[in-house]
């Protein structure tokens, strides 16, 4: 693995009408087989693994990340590109407001194994 830290960060500003000020501080990279997790102060964990053919994004769905206290959303922003959240337990109310202001709606949860199903058959078209 290497880390290199963006030192000043490169600051940009994003969101609708520009209020969000976001900062790039590091680029980290990976070899197969070489995993990293991020940590919040609340314990919630977010494993990121590279492999030969690319990465695994987030852990299981509908099993680990749970466990590591966050829950995984299909989103859709208003100019309709698609994006996965991973809503930290307890944040639901702060995703919320920041949904709302950035005119997102949730597609589908994907935090359980019925949700994981429900979104699987939905994709292939089967019925449910």
């Amino acid at each position: 693995m290497r880390v290199e830290v963006v030192q000043p960060p490169r600051v940009f500003v994003t969101g609708r009408g520009g209020g969000i000020r976001m900062s790039d501080c590091a680029r980290i990279a990976l070899d197969a087989d070489e995993q990293v997790t991020f940590v919040t102060p609340s314990g919630a964990e977010y494993d990121v693994a590279r492999k030969s053919w690319g990465f695994y994004a987030t852990p299981s769905l509908d099993a680990r990340l749970a466990r590591f206290g966050l829950r995984a959303a299909l989103v859709r922003n208003g100019a309709g590109r698609h994006f996965i959240f991973l809503i930290e337990r307890g944040a639901d109310q702060d995703c919320a407001r920041y949904m709302e202001a950035e005119r997102i709606e949730i597609v589908a949860w994907l935090d359980s194994e019925s949700a994981c199903r429900r979104a699987t058959q939905k994709l292939k078209g089967e019925a449910p």
